[in-house]
């Protein structure tokens, strides 16, 4: 299990500097909105430390942040989550220099881990269709559910993607859906005609019910007809699937999709775009085959000592 330091309440000049550097993220840097709060809360991980070894952050050089990174190796910190610690604390060093507070960014004598990248858990079409069928659709927030999951899955798209999918972005006719992906790039994604089904459904019986006289930007509401929040989704897809028995999370539909679409010979460069991945080397994950196919493609293509043996 992690540990993290204790929780202590910062001082003003702390709060200040991690607002700062939160401003400096989001307007100068022009980070995303999800990579500033990872890399703020990275950093207040980082000051709870010190504040635990009577530190401050102008006592702070190389030593300091290599004794950090081995006491966070030692909490049971994975791989990719040190790797995430210091691309904040490079941010961080640098946002330091500039304003004065280090003579140098130290962070950036750290080195990064190579993680090791799991392949993503991926569901067969049989399980999607049994998750998404457990719905109840007999009441306004089932058929939002449906359509959201449905869309998820047909789209490809984060849950960050579906909280922020706006009503202006989604064209029927076209049956496309314009998606602000990471980085704020916008990218064009098809949705299909089980997914516009169950979207038209939502739009037009349901959502009107609970937003109201309200007038609410985004696709997908909760039972106030307020925005869907990510940890909604979250939260909702829970108990989805203790009820269907499918065991999944909801990027686990992402997952799905890119699969799907490389094994029925969707061309990489097309999935790429899709997913809104900027490296091709992110989407070449989904091309990988299970063990049992393995077997089946040696057993075919390469008889070998079995062909010999009968001679």
């Amino acid at each position: 299990m992690q540990k993290t330091p204790a929780a202590v309440e910062f001082s003003s000049e702390t709060k200040r500097l991690l607002q700062e550097f939160y401003n400096d993220l989001s307007l100068v840097a022009r980070r995303a909105e999800l990579t500033a709060d990872t890399y703020v809360r990275c950093i207040e991980t980082f000051f709870r430390y010190l504040d635990e070894k009577g530190l401050s952050i102008h006592d702070v050089e190389t030593k300091q942040l290599l004794y950090y990174l081995v006491w966070r190796n030692t909490s049971g910190c994975t791989e990719l989550t040190i790797a995430k610690d210091i691309s904040s604390l490079r941010a961080f060093g640098a946002f330091l220099r500039r304003k004065g507070f280090w003579a140098e960014n130290y962070a950036l004598e750290l080195d990064r881990p190579k993680a090791s990248r799991a392949l993503p858990r991926v569901l067969s079409v049989e399980q999607v269709d049994s998750l998404l069928a457990s719905i109840d659709c007999s009441t306004p927030l089932g058929l939002r559910d449906r359509a959201l999951y449905e869309l998820i899955y047909s789209c490809g798209l984060r849950i960050s993607e579906a909280s922020g999918l706006l009503l202006a972005n989604v064209h029927f006719a076209e049956r496309m859906i314009i998606v602000r992906g990471k980085g704020d790039k916008e990218r064009i994604v098809p949705f299909g005609t089980v997914a516009e089904h169950w979207l038209r459904r939502w739009l037009y019986e349901a959502r009107p019910a609970l937003v109201g006289q309200k007038q609410v930007p985004e696709v997908f509401v909760n039972r106030n007809g307020e925005r869907l929040s990510r940890k909604g989704i979250w939260k909702n897809f829970q108990t989805l699937e203790a009820k269907s028995g499918v065991h999944a999370k909801v990027h686990t539909l992402r997952h799905s999709f890119a699969t799907h679409l490389l094994s029925g010979g969707a061309d990489l460069r097309a999935v790429q775009e899709l997913l809104g991945h900027s490296d091709l080397s992110t989407t070449q994950i989904y091309t990988h085959i299970d063990d049992g196919q393995l077997h089946e493609y040696h057993g075919t293509y390469f008889p070998g000592h079995d062909k010999a043996a009968s001679v």
